[in-house]
């Protein structure tokens, strides 16, 4: 791969974190390329220009993603940098995920004026989260809290997270953006997968390109195999259930012993109901994909097509 003839542009959104994880990448291709040049172009995207509705209101699916995606299209830019959990699972046509960093913790925090635990809340507490999967699997372990939409980037967030005057008690995030900005001091609690299982593709951040030979060789070195294998299960889950971004819908893959595991949850909008599958697959790309079809089949036969029909 001869990488000195040309510049490559880099997309992303202009948020702090956003930027953080170009940067990232961008330092991944200079290691792999050493004769690269690279540049960043800032994308604003349709989250980021609506902060006052809640995401599935202004389209959920997408909304990150589809402004970068037409620039990818249009050639203004070469690479497109994405928080993985942002990117819809069906593959938008002459583009493709080029490479998939090794993931981060993909765990939630819980931030609050106190340093407060989840368990340890006061009844009734209010908590701030711009996700429907959060919101429902909050209330399903605590159907007493007040769960307020909150939009805004990381700091923004952390800043109404910790006003002693603000209408939060605390806020749950993605641990990973909180890390990577390096504000892991104001975290009260790194919640379990058990309590409260991310979205597919938490923590791991994707390299999307157009189809073309030249731009798969660029992003090969980049690709982390088994974080690839574990998100292809949790994405397959999504897929199989006919959910975006905007949906209650959970999953975390996992490889021990040379098998692909998989956990999926699918929790009712209100906490009230809670679907789980658990499974095992070989740890192969192709038997990752249909792992993740095959718990969302058991998931729907248990319950999770009613609990998907009632989110907003």
């Amino acid at each position: 791969m001869s990488s000195s003839e040309r510049i490559v542009w880099l997309g992303t959104r202009g948020s702090k974190l956003a930027r953080w994880q170009t940067d990232h990448v961008r330092e991944a291709l200079l290691c792999a390329w050493p004769s690269l040049e690279a540049k960043t172009r800032i994308i604003t995207t349709q989250g980021d220009r609506v902060l006052d509705q809640p995401l599935p209101a202004i389209g959920g699916k997408g909304v990150f993603t589809a402004e970068l995606e037409d620039a990818l299209l249009r050639g203004e830019i070469d690479l497109a940098v994405h928080s993985l959990k942002d990117l819809p699972t069906t593959q938008t046509p002459g583009l493709i995920i080029g490479a998939i960093l090794e993931r981060a913790d993909p765990r939630d925090a819980l931030i609050s004026r106190e340093g407060q635990m989840l368990a340890t809340l006061p009844q009734g507490a209010t908590v701030g989260t711009s996700s429907s999967r959060r919101r429902a699997q909050l209330l399903h372990m605590r159907s007493d809290l007040q769960i307020r939409d909150l939009r805004g980037n990381v700091d923004t967030r952390i800043a109404k997270a910790l006003d002693p005057d603000g209408p939060y008690d605390a806020i749950v995030l993605a641990l990973a953006g909180v890390e990577r900005l390096g504000r892991a001091e104001v975290v009260g609690e790194m919640i379990s997968l058990e309590t409260l299982l991310p979205a597919p593709g938490q923590g791991a951040l994707a390299v999307q390109c157009r189809s073309d030979e030249e731009s798969r060789a660029l992003l090969a070195p980049l690709n982390h195999a088994p974080t690839a294998l574990q998100v292809t299960a949790e994405r397959a889950f999504l897929a199989g259930l006919g959910g975006g971004c905007a949906v209650p819908v959970a999953a975390y893959a996992w490889t021990e012993v040379e098998r692909l595991h998989l956990h999926g949850r699918v929790t009712a909008p209100d906490g009230a109901r809670q679907v789980d599958v658990r499974g095992k697959g070989a740890a192969t790309l192709d038997s990752a994909w249909r792992l993740g079809e095959r718990l969302a089949h058991n998931a729907l036969k248990e319950g999770a097509r009613e609990l998907l029909e009632a989110a907003p």
